[in-house]
């Protein structure tokens, strides 16, 4: 089996990609690592812990990490996923307890313990990660691969013109990431657009599998489908961490290209923003492996298969 730990902020996407992981049966999933990012971190555990209940996976430890990133005040997307990340339809979010200890502790401790052995995904702000390789820089090169959910491939942006949220919201620990030697795949916002887009006749095909599972991940992107309306005049909604998540199960469903990966920090209309650099301008830096396409074939059965 592999050996996976998840960072999250979980919100009503990353609620179905967390489904998608409890349900893999090839996964060994040490750790579930929470951090503030879509809504507060208090409300993302809860989040957490309701979807893992909901799984049947409660022999998973969820850990609490950072309240906010490393150098700035948290700005949350609950316009995007809800008040309470998962669309506000009144689930019971509250009275269940996390595992004992820190997310940045369990990080540090489960990649020594376990060194070219364990898969990072991650699906949120990078401050866990990053305050965890500040406090131990080896283990960038004993982790055996991280799947990011994060970034943009061409620029443009979903929280800013140029900037995806999960990179905006902590510019500085992305930084921190990505000039770090982790071995990394970037799924960008780009990829997202052109393959996790989910219309009505998509909806239908997930409720008609008649599970549990499937109606409570269409039921709780509602906040999320009126904000892409807005944004996008488009009637559905969109999963990019659900994308990320069988990207990290099945690798070859994602086309990729090496490159170096320069992030914008401090503030301003470039924040966040990651450059994708081909040339080398940004002189030797870690090579990221950016996904170029994510087949959506492969990806919806992934995704079935897990909400079935």
């Amino acid at each position: 089996m592999r050996k996976v730990i998840i960072d999250t902020d979980t919100a009503s996407d990353d609620a179905v990609a967390l489904i998608m992981a409890f349900m893999e049966k090839d996964f060994d999933i040490l750790a579930v690592t929470v951090v503030a990012g879509n809504v507060p971190l208090d409300m993302a555990v809860q989040n957490a812990l309701y979807t893992r209940e909901l799984c049947d996976a409660d022999h998973i430890p969820v850990y609490t990490g950072l309240a906010k990133p490393i150098l700035r005040e948290l700005e949350t997307a609950q316009n995007v996923h809800g008040c309470d990340g998962l669309g506000d339809i009144g689930l019971p979010l509250k009275g269940r307890s996390p595992a004992e200890g820190h997310a940045v502790d369990t990080l540090i401790q489960l990649i020594n313990q376990n060194p070219g052995e364990i898969e990072l995904i991650t699906l949120g702000p990078l401050s866990n990660i990053a305050v965890a390789l500040l406090r131990d820089p080896s283990i960038a090169r004993k982790v055996k691969h991280c799947t990011m959910m994060g970034g943009s491939g061409n620029h443009i942006g979903n929280v800013s013109p140029l900037a995806e949220f999960n990179i905006w919201a902590d510019p500085e620990a992305a930084k921190v990431v990505f000039d770090s030697s982790m071995p990394i795949t970037m799924v960008g916002i780009d990829a997202n657009v052109r393959s996790a887009f989910f219309d009505q006749q998509d909806i239908d095909t997930i409720l008609a599998l008649g599970t549990a599972k499937a109606q409570f991940a269409i039921n709780i992107q509602g906040t999320l489908n009126k904000y892409i309306q807005g944004l996008y005049n488009f009637n559905g909604f969109d999963l990019p961490d659900p994308l990320t998540m069988a990207v990290a199960i099945d690798p070859s469903c994602c086309k990729t290209e090496a490159c170096a990966v320069h992030v914008i920090i401090g503030d301003g209309l470039g924040r966040g923003m990651t450059i994708i650099d081909k040339i080398g301008y940004y002189g030797e830096k870690n090579p990221v492996d950016v996904a170029i396409d994510v087949d959506r074939k492969r990806f919806l059965e992934i995704l079935y298969k897990a909400l079935s």
